[in-house]
């Protein structure tokens, strides 16, 4: 099978890849400030939209709050590691 996009060598495939990890920090960025805003604060805030603001007599979170808490955590780790990840491909680039 004959490709029209030449083959993928050098710096070509690096600036692939930072670009691709880039527009993915960029979609984990505003899917954490999704997140974050859906949490349950002082004042109910966006979660009341979603059935959030009802509240429980007991003092402890239901599970949907749980739910998003664990989604929230696990975005931030993702988003932090390519972070990470994208600042030392650009580190090595510069060298």
């Amino acid at each position: 099978m004959v490709s029209i996009f030449p083959p993928l060598r050098g710096r070509a495939a690096g600036e692939r890849v930072i670009l691709g990890l880039s527009i993915f920090v960029m979609l984990l960025s505003v899917l954490l400030i999704f997140l974050v805003l859906m949490h349950k604060g002082k004042g109910g805030g966006l979660s009341d939209m979603f059935g959030g603001g009802v509240t429980s007599s007991l003092g402890g979170s239901s599970v949907v709050e749980r739910n998003l808490d664990r989604m929230t955590v696990g975005i931030a780790a993702a988003w932090i590691i390519s972070i990470v990840v994208l600042g030392l491909l650009l580190s090595r680039g510069a060298m």
